[in-house]
């Protein structure tokens, strides 16, 4: 489609919105979604033991038969994002060359970690590393790269390579592909934030038809369970540690107060917009995590796990082509059950973490966005990992916790806090962190799904936002209550995967873009 930048047409987008119940809709979006979500739900409560079992299912036979599909999609996004990066199309910006950013550093780089990552790195940043530490000292299918039975040190070292790949430069490309495509998009073509808009250039006016509500049925269904699975976590976690640190037996009622809780608190957050809920939340949550990693280093091992940091780092890039080979891999218990069903999670976050991304952007060029979604991440994920996975480590090694590396993935982090002074105080603080990002991640989430399914639009009413808001929260509990963390890691792997070949096309879309930008610019210098 050459010059197609010069034909574009919006007046078809948009036509098919109606108003329903005081909600502005997209009908041919909202309705299938809404029907789906229903549908969860009935499904979960009525029979909650065929759900659990077909959850079970469609995640093991998902990931062992598409995992190298999916790989090959992580490595591609980061390869996209790297090749944008360094060319000369990192000096475009986004929203043309006058504009500026609207975040200071700090606020935008808060809201970016906190929606990408927040809950899932809590969640797993003890039991990951020592899982994989445990499978690598044993060796066999489950340990990452075969491992390093009998050896300490080495089995040390490959583990916390593993998990820092699971979580460093691949996810946030993933997340980078989307968030630029959508910033290009709409800031610089004046398309509605959607999901479609980066097809433009590949399908021209259809993608304001029904194509176009295809992909955005797609991307807010990806969007909505993806989300619900980490909220899952979330509450599962902070419900674990309020059973260690004060004994309230973990119970259906309860886990459903503590949802109930946190959904009033997030509909504040969405009440008070970007600026006043998420941006401050946000840059909250960043001083209380930077303040616990800080903690936890002053107490332990300061020295040995700084140094381990950089020794991490230097590991994860030595292994990081093996990591990254998508086929013939013997370690197919890694590669099964912790990257292919990551990829899928990332993806299936990647249009709501990149819709969010994008809407905090404006005023970033390229490069500085891109680069701000991948090194800046990776190495917070790099520290976080190696004090609280490297730390854990190290504690069973010495034979401190024995328990530790036989207790559920929820509590780990709680039995590590124990072994260092104020266990209670910092474990209270930890809680607090995790409902924070519960907090965060849902909020950013409504207004995302709320985004999509009104045809782009950003000023919605309150109720339109509550009503997905619940929505999310009510898929949280039945997938949760109904199998536990196999159905929320299937939710997140039957949203993910379809999204894997959109992921692909939006590359092709968004470069084009690029590139009429370019030669725009160039013809305006001459």
């Amino acid at each position: 489609m050459a010059g197609w930048e010069k034909t574009i047409d919006l007046r078809r987008y948009g036509a098919s919105n109606r108003n329903w119940l005081g909600m502005t809709i997209n009908p041919a979006v909202f309705f299938p979604i809404a029907l789906i979500a229903l549908s969860v739900i009935l499904f979960s409560v009525i029979a909650p033991q065929a759900s659990a079992d077909l959850f079970s299912w469609l995640r093991a036979s998902a990931v062992s038969r598409f995992n190298w599909f999916l790989l090959t999609v992580g490595n591609l996004a980061l390869l996209f994002c790297i090749a944008v990066a360094v060319s000369p199309l990192g000096k475009l910006r986004l929203g043309g060359a006058e504009a500026k950013p609207e975040y200071s550093y700090l606020a935008w780089f808060s809201m970016l970690f906190g929606a990408g990552m927040g809950i899932g790195l809590v969640f797993y940043g003890v039991g990951e590393p020592v899982t994989h530490f445990t499978a690598s000292m044993a060796g066999g299918p489950a340990a990452p790269l075969g491992g390093a039975p009998g050896d300490a040190g080495g089995a040390r070292g490959v583990a916390m390579a593993a998990t820092v790949y699971n979580w460093a430069l691949h996810p946030w490309a993933i997340y980078a592909v989307v968030g630029l495509a959508l910033a290009v998009f709409s800031y610089n073509f004046h398309m509605p934030l959607s999901l479609r808009s980066p097809f433009y250039p590949l399908l021209g006016a259809r993608v304001w038809g029904r194509t176009g509500d295809a992909i955005d049925v797609l991307a807010v269904f990806a969007t909505l369970f993806g989300l619900a699975s980490s909220l899952g976590l979330g509450a599962s976690q902070a419900m674990a540690g309020i059973t260690h640190l004060y004994g309230i037996a973990s119970s259906p009622p309860a886990i459903i107060a503590l949802i109930a809780i946190m959904a009033f608190v997030t509909y504040l957050s969405v009440r008070g917009g970007i600026d006043k809920g998420i941006r401050i939340l946000s840059e909250v949550n960043m001083i209380v995590a930077l303040a616990l990693i800080i903690f936890v280093l002053a107490t332990g091992a300061t020295l040995v796990l700084l140094a381990n940091m950089f020794g991490n780092l230097a590991a994860y890039i030595q292994l990081l082509p093996a990591f990254s080979n998508p086929v013939g891999r013997a370690d197919t218990g890694f590669y099964n059950d912790w990257t292919a069903y990551y990829w899928t999670w990332w993806i299936s976050w990647a249009p709501f973490v990149g819709l969010f991304m994008a809407r905090i952007s404006k005023g970033r060029t390229v490069r500085e966005f891109l680069a701000g979604a991948l090194i800046a991440p990776t190495l917070l994920c790099v520290l976080w990992l190696t004090v609280f996975g490297d730390g854990s480590i190290a504690q069973i090694v010495a034979g401190k916790a024995p328990e530790l590396a036989k207790a559920p993935l929820d509590t780990q982090l709680f039995l590590f806090l124990e072994s260092l002074p104020m266990a209670q105080i910092t474990s209270f603080v930890s809680i607090c962190l995790i409902l924070i990002f519960f907090i965060t991640g849902w909020d950013s989430g409504t207004l995302v799904i709320d985004t999509m399914t009104s045809g782009g639009r950003t000023d919605t009413s309150l109720r339109q936002k509550t009503f997905w808001l619940f929505a999310v929260g009510a898929i949280a509990v039945v997938l949760l209550l109904s199998g536990g963390l196999i159905s929320l890691q299937a939710a997140a792997i039957a949203s993910g995967l379809p999204l894997a070949l959109v992921l692909i096309l939006m590359c092709a879309g968004t470069l084009r873009g690029l590139l009429a930008l370019h030669r725009d610019q160039e013809n305006r210098e001459k």
